[in-house]
């Protein structure tokens, strides 16, 4: 059989541009390594709660094209993204704000705040910043910089700061309002029913393979075009070298308690505790089930063979994505999508907006 469209990937941007092309009279094959559908957004249902499998995943945007778009195959709650963050004992809100502020130095008005974190920026004279612990400070001060930022990013970048070249952190916001709400983001919440629904409903219809490598059957498959949403240096056969991406690795148990954490994202920022943050799922919908699943999240190297979660852009990767994309544009029949195929981390949103892009050029 001949298909106008191969669709290498069934996470978000293949399911999208499959259901686009589809319903325009194309003819599609979706094809997933995996054993299930929806990618690293994929959830799983455990004694009533929806577990994200892959880390947590907030759906947010100001676009409300695209809030209504997601709206036709899941009915969103209410979920605000407000999460904690823990250094020792001492427990903070997120992102850094008043809440905030008040609990670190005793304050209660901003222009306290404000005052502190100008004169901590002021005595530490950077003026050129060589690295991201130079930057954090400049942008936010010692205190902040010490207490939230210093051990997570360590953890995240399995670097030390000092070692981090300062463009990595461009701004760092800081609100100074009681305002714990972490995204400025106009529509937000999360699938009621778990994304896995949400990304089925998307493939209805559409014939999908699941538990098949694309590099074990590309000479078997007759299409048009192919679309390929895994990492674009794999494509190549890494000709040029390896990209470079950063990993995770998680520990998730089920509770025999109603509540263990009492909010969903609970961060903790000391270099000491060896993960990055706790997950509690149920509280992504609000769950009131008996038992609870946790999971731990761990932030790790990445070797090919293991799951590249978030692209390392610094200048030495781009410059390498930049040659791997002259090779792509050498090949008209083929579309790089999503976070692997373009090498850059996305937001669900921004997701599917490129996915709706790249159908609008379809002709």
């Amino acid at each position: 059989m001949k298909y106008d469209y191969l669709i290498v990937g069934a996470g978000l941007y293949g399911a999208v541009f499959a259901r686009e092309m589809t319903d325009r009279g194309k003819k599609c094959l979706v094809i997933e390594k995996r054993d299930h559908i929806a990618g690293n957004i994929y959830t799983e249902e455990v004694d009533g709660i929806y577990v994200h499998r892959y880390g947590a995943h907030i759906f947010h945007t100001s676009d409300k094209n695209i809030w209504e778009y997601v709206n036709r195959y899941a009915e969103f709650n209410q979920y605000i993204n407000s999460p904690v963050a823990v250094y020792g004992d001492e427990l903070y809100n997120l992102p850094f704000n008043m809440n905030t502020f008040s609990k670190m130095w005793g304050i209660r008005t901003p222009a306290q705040a404000k005052e502190i974190i100008e004169k901590q920026i002021e005595e530490a004279g950077i003026t050129e910043p060589a690295n991201l612990e130079e930057q954090a400070i400049s942008l936010v001060g010692t205190d902040v910089y010490e207490k939230l930022i210093k051990g997570y990013t360590r953890k995240q970048w399995g670097r030390e700061c000092t070692e981090l070249p300062a463009f990595i952190i461009k701004r760092l916001p800081l609100r100074f309002t009681y305002d714990n709400n972490y995204f400025n983001d106009r529509y937000q919440g999360i699938p009621m029913n778990g994304y896995t629904d949400m990304v089925e409903k998307m493939l209805d219809g559409i014939e999908v393979r699941l538990n098949t490598d694309y590099f074990s059957v590309r000479g078997e498959i007759e299409a048009d075009k192919t679309v390929y949403t895994g990492p674009i240096d794999e494509y190549f056969g890494y000709q040029l070298g390896h990209l470079q991406y950063r990993s995770l690795r998680f520990e998730t148990e089920e509770l025999d308690c109603d509540n263990y954490q009492g909010n969903a994202v609970v961060n903790y920022t000391s270099a000491d505790v060896p993960y990055t943050r706790i997950i509690e799922h149920k509280h992504f919908n609000f769950g009131k089930q008996p038992v609870t699943v946790i999971t731990r999240e761990y932030s790790s190297e990445w070797t090919p063979g293991e799951e590249p979660y978030y692209p390392v852009n610094d200048r030495r990767n781009t410059d390498l994505y930049h040659q791997y994309q002259l090779l792509a544009e050498k090949e008209p029949d083929l579309i790089f999508g999503g976070r692997l195929g373009q090498y850059q981390y996305f937001d669900m949103d921004k997701v599917i907006a490129s996915a709706l892009n790249c159908v609008a050029l379809q002709k």
